[in-house]
């Protein structure tokens, strides 16, 4: 039997993939996944990675900053300069909330039409000058509209960096990008005190300023030449980034598209009333959004380790410093940074996001109880290394975005709605749910709160395991079409032949 030449080339093809599937990883990949790849490729990676990563965390750092700022403002001065009273802290937390749930969606659909490489960083510049305007506020109602405006700008950064991550690495190389980023949220609050009472500390009065005020300029002028990086390393995506000679070459970027066709990642298309349906019609925001709400609250209880100490604290005996109190709780955050590494790499190893939410989820779940039950003052030791394992979730947010770009790869416009949708409805319950849960005057006890998280903890764990369902029956799906189709392609080329089959 006689086949044609082009039958072969395709059997030679069909061969090769099945060899190139089949072939083992080697121990270093496991260590870090560019070392088992061609030069070409682990070029192209390094280059990537440097870029990207580097940019998008120490963004993420000074919008930490930028975050966080009001609140020492408030502590150092601005309360009694702006006569602020009651709630008004409440209200500008809340105004900067708004803005910041607003503008997310939009903004993570916008990027598929116009470069991040310049919408990104045009944003960080925006707010980083709102920042600074904040230093001129005389009254409450400057504070909110700049404050609205700054979270309104502040949107468009974490989704759509978590977006354009998915957009560049393949599955073995995603869950590990997106959790290295997500550590600077970890990062952020192990210097940001330190700086910012430094800050206030040495430039307090200086050209008449009070302290608060610089403590807005400073951060303004440290975001500022960050963004201004980003207009210069901070790439597109693989189908819109233009070839240069010293970032990204044509080729390279021709790897970078190959690379996606073969992760199923497909850049963006028009919008489609069937599209946009299609946004709604199927299981993913149904299982991810509740995933990573559950995800978002379950670390209240680690809120309540500072307000531990200053507990012991009596007007006649001081146990724990102003500065004990302030630092010790920062073991939480070493606890975070290392546990969402490790899940990251436990991940990206196994090809399986659900395993260490799992993991992860049933420690928490276990932790939460134990503060519930245990007393406050009788097992100090116990209840401080408790609390340093509060965050062993913490690095959940990076796994389960990358698992949403993966899920959702065949249509980038779902990708970047998906994404967003996570991050914002996490963002509306936290405005509200922490206060009702967590509020202060039930420190450092607050008993339902420790047990409302275990079972936030409980139902995270149940959304990513039916999430593994869903996507396991999704790729039957797809295994049963292929093998019709393989069978059919077969029936026809046999059917086409000049003469039949010989025994």
């Amino acid at each position: 039997m006689s086949v044609s030449s082009k039958d072969q080339a395709e059997d030679q093809e069909s061969t090769f993939s099945a060899t190139t599937s089949r072939k083992r990883r080697s121990i270093r990949s496991y260590i870090w996944d560019t070392w088992d790849k061609s030069p070409e490729e682990r070029r192209f990676l390094t280059k990537l990675d440097s870029c990207l990563l580097t940019y998008a965390f120490l963004s993420y750092l000074s919008k930490y900053l930028d975050q966080q700022n009001v609140t020492n403002a408030y502590v150092s001065g601005m309360q009694e300069d702006l006569h602020l009273v009651g709630n008004d802290l409440n209200y500008i937390t809340t105004a900067w909330t708004c803005g910041y749930v607003i503008g997310q969606i939009p903004s993570n659909l916008l990027i598929t039409r116009i470069k991040p490489s310049l919408w990104i960083p045009a944003m960080e510049v925006l707010w980083s000058v709102l920042t600074v305007l904040l230093s001129t506020s005389r009254n409450f109602t400057h504070l909110i509209v700049i404050r609205f405006f700054i979270g309104l700008a502040e949107s468009t950064f974490y989704p759509a960096m978590q977006y354009v991550i998915g957009s560049w690495y393949q599955k073995d190389e995603l869950g590990k990008r997106a959790c290295i980023f997500h550590v600077a949220s970890a990062v952020g609050p192990m210097f940001s005190g330190f700086l910012q009472t430094a800050a206030y500390d040495g430039l307090n009065d200086v050209h008449g300023l009070a302290g608060w005020k610089w403590l807005f300029i400073i951060d303004g002028i440290i975001t500022i030449p960050i963004a201004l990086l980003g207009f210069l390393i901070m790439p597109d995506l693989p189908h819109n980034t233009r070839p240069s000679k010293w970032l990204y070459t044509e080729k390279q970027l021709d790897l970078a598209k190959t690379r996606m066709e073969r992760a199923n990642r497909k850049p963006p298309s028009k919008f489609t009333k069937r599209k946009l349906l299609g946004f709604f019609t199927t299981w993913h925001i149904y299982t991810l959004v509740p995933l990573y709400i559950l995800f978002n609250n379950a670390g209240g209880p680690a809120t309540s380790m500072i307000f531990w100490f200053k507990s012991f604290n009596t007007p006649t005996r001081i146990v724990y410093t102003v500065g004990q109190i302030n630092i010790y709780p920062l073991g939480q955050n070493v606890v975070q940074i290392v546990s969402t590494l490790l899940w990251a790499w436990w991940s990206d190893a196994i090809g399986l996001r659900w395993p260490p939410m799992i993991l992860s989820g049933t420690w928490s779940m276990i932790v939460c109880i134990l503060l519930a039950v245990t007393p406050l003052y009788t097992d100090i030791a116990r209840r401080w290394a408790l609390y340093y394992m509060t965050t062993i979730t913490g690095g959940m947010s990076g796994l389960i975005l990358a698992w949403a770009n993966e899920l959702t790869g065949d249509d980038s416009e779902k990708r970047s709605f998906v994404v967003a949708s996570c991050n914002m409805w996490a963002y509306v319950m936290q405005a509200w749910l922490p206060i009702v849960l967590f509020p202060q005057v039930e420190q450092p006890r607050v008993f339902k709160g420790n047990i409302a998280t275990a079972c936030f903890n409980f139902g995270m764990m149940f959304f990513a395991f039916l999430t593994f369902l869903l996507q396991r029956r999704d790729d039957l799906r797809k295994e049963k079409i292929s093998e019709n189709t393989a069978s059919t392609e077969t029936a026809i080329r046999v059917a086409s032949l000049p003469y039949p089959l010989q025994a």
